[in-house]
C-alpha cells in the first residue's frame, strides 16, 4: 500500500487558556494517499479551516503531528518548511491573497520564480494553467481589474503551477458560477491524472463534496467517513 503523502496523527489545537480555552481538534487521525481527493464538510466553526491550516504548516498544534512525504514538519526549521510547502503543496483559501500590484501571470508564475524556474518557464507553465481555468484573454490584468470568481480562478492556477503533491483548498468554488466551478473540478481530475497530486477540498456544498473519491465530516473535533 502506497505511504500517505499527508498525515495527521493525534492532531489537537486549542484556543485560550484555562477556563476560557476552547478545544477545535481533538486528537484528530487523518491520512491522505497520493492521487486520492477528499472532501471534509461540517459546520460553520466546526474547525475545518482550522485544520487545513495545521495540514499546510500553517499554523502549529497544541498536540500530535502533521506528517508530509513522509516527514514531521514539526520537526522542519522555518526555512526548510518554507521551502518544502513552496514545492510540496498548493494553497487555495477563501480569500484569495493575490498580490495588487501584479498581473494574473504574474501572480501565478511568483511560486515557480521562488522554487528557481526560469522566468520564461514560469511564465509559459502560468499562461497554460490560466487557459486551463478560462482565463487566456486575462493574462495582463490586475487583480482589481477581474471578478471575484475570476481572482478566485487565478489563485487555483497558481496552488497548481509547481504541480504540487498535495492541494489543501478551501471553498474553492465558493465564489464561482456553476460553469467555472465545473473547469475548476475538471481541472482537479486533470491534474490527479497528469501528476497523482491529491486534494483536500473543504466545502459547504455537497454535490461538490460528492464528486470527490471520499467524503469526512468534522464533528467535535474529530473526522467521520461519511458513506457514499
Amino acid at each position: 500500500m502506497a505511504e500517505p503523502v499527508l498525515e495527521a496523527r493525534q492532531l489537537s489545537r486549542a484556543y485560550g487558556v484555562g477556563e476560557l480555552s476552547v478545544s477545535v481538534l481533538r486528537q484528530l487521525d487523518f491520512e491522505l494517499l497520493p492521487g486520492s481527493q477528499v472532501a471534509i464538510v461540517g459546520a460553520s466553526g466546526s474547525g475545518k479551516s482550522t485544520l487545513l491550516n495545521l495540514l499546510g504548516g500553517l499554523d502549529k498544534p497544541c498536540g500530535g503531528s502533521v506528517w508530509l512525504q513522509g516527514r514531521n514538519m514539526a520537526g522542519m526549521g522555518e526555512r526548510e518548511l518554507c521551502r518544502m510547502r513552496n514545492r510540496s503543496l498548493g494553497f487555495v483559501y477563501q480569500f484569495h491573497h493575490l498580490l495588487p500590484e501584479f498581473s494574473a501571470l504574474e501572480n501565478v508564475a511568483m511560486p515557480g520564480l521562488i522554487a528557481g524556474m526560469s522566468g520564461p518557464q514560469a511564465r509559459v507553465a502560468a499562461a497554460d494553467l490560466l487557459d486551463r481555468v478560462g482565463l487566456s484573454e486575462r493574462l495582463q490584468h490586475r487583480p482589481a481589474q477581474l471578478s471575484g470568481g475570476e481572482r478566485q480562478r487565478v489563485a487555483i492556477a497558481r496552488a497548481l503551477v509547481l504541480r504540487p503533491a498535495c492541494v489543501l483548498m478551501d471553498e474553492p468554488t465558493g465564489n464561482l458560477d456553476a460553469e467555472a466551478a465545473e473547469q475548476v473540478l475538471q481541472l482537479i481530475g486533470e491534474q490527479r491524472r497528469e501528476t497523482t497530486a491529491s486534494f483536500v477540498l473543504v466545502t459547504h456544498n455537497l454535490a461538490i463534496a460528492g464528486r470527490m473519491d471520499s467524503r469526512h465530516e468534522l464533528v467535535n473535533g474529530r473526522l467521520r467517513k461519511l458513506s457514499p
